[in-house]
């Protein structure tokens, strides 16, 4: 194994007891990151990990620890929505578990450079993958009501229509910390606020950036599709829309969704299989590790097990087998 990783995975005992990976198994770590899940993983006896990743630093970074596993770990350079067809392609039908750990990673929160963080100047980037209109891009051209729409869906933000306003007043705009400082002129920031404002409009920006939000419907949906009968998914989540998205995939593909009432009749009484089921309640970090490790203050981990039901598709339906996705 590598030396230490740069930084301390949230809830790392807790989502290995809920994969239970055993000698003989093949796994997938959906968000590599600095490798802490992959390397318990592997701790465990896991015969093989398959490691996905987007950002090329990051699978860069996990060369060295490949070099170490005697062919035990893959590193896959892709998003985790697609693991099913990049598993295909190695010869990989199906896999005992699944972990993906969603959001920025703290190695990208740390460098400047990458621009997911206004703690340290940097341009304005935020590209996981190195791909595509960056956040400079998006905030410079995109007119005012969509970048409105984007603060206030995935930032939660109050105040999105009047930061909206103070940015496109302001493009272009180039640097995280020009950004910062005009969202919380716009805010009405001051010192004593107990959360500095710009911390909404840089989640929501990043997000919408990296499509994170159907990036993980598509994991869910990929992870079922991957996982053999018992196969376990822990998936960590860091704040309310992320959980809230496994919360209601998982409540639904183990049956768990409301049947229909005399006033609202259920939409597909007769519906598929339970693909999962549910293990345990949520979980979420205790005093040690909060002490330890404050990133985990916003952590959740929900796990789930896999049936033997054949996978959904996105609207409801069981998955025939050779469907494309």
């Amino acid at each position: 194994m590598t030396a230490a990783a740069p930084h301390v995975p949230v809830l790392l005992d807790e989502v290995v007891d809920a994969l239970r990976p055993a000698p003989g198994e093949t796994h997938v770590d959906g968000t590599f990151g600095a490798g802490g899940y992959t390397k318990a993983i592997l701790d465990k006896g896991a015969a093989r990990v398959f490691a996905f990743d987007r950002d090329p630093e990051a699978i860069q970074y996990g060369e060295a620890l490949a070099a170490t596993c005697g062919g035990r770990l893959t590193l896959v350079p892709d998003r985790f929505s697609r693991m099913r067809q990049a598993l295909a392609s190695r010869g990989v039908d199906s896999v005992d578990g699944v972990t993906l750990d969603i959001g920025v990673s703290s190695m990208q929160l740390d460098q400047a450079e990458r621009g997911f963080s206004f703690q340290g100047d940097g341009p304005l980037d935020m590209r996981m993958g190195r791909e595509g209109q960056s956040a400079a891009d998006f905030l410079n051209n995109a007119d005012e009501a969509e970048i409105a729409d984007v603060l206030f869906h995935y930032g939660e933000e109050p105040k999105a229509r009047r930061i909206a306003r103070a940015i496109v007043a302001a493009r272009p705009i180039a640097r995280t910390g020009a950004l910062a400082e005009i969202v919380r002129k716009a805010a009405g920031y001051h010192k004593g606020m107990k959360k500095d404002p710009a911390t909404r409009t840089f989640q929501a920006v990043r997000i919408h950036i990296n499509e994170e939000l159907a990036e993980l419907e598509g994991g869910l949906e990929a992870a079922e599709q991957v996982l053999g009968p018992g196969g376990r998914l822990a998936v960590v989540t860091f704040h309310s829309l992320e959980d809230r998205i496994v919360k209601r995939f998982l409540k639904s593909r183990s049956g768990a969704t409301p049947s229909g009432s005399r006033h609202l009749p259920a939409a597909n009484e007769a519906g598929p299989a339970p693909t999962f089921e549910s293990v345990g309640k949520a979980i979420r970090a205790g005093e040690a590790e909060l002490k330890s490790n404050p990133r985990a203050r916003s952590a959740t981990l929900r796990a789930a097990r896999r049936t033997s039901a054949p996978a959904w598709t996105s609207y409801g339906a069981p998955r025939q087998e050779g469907a494309s996705s």
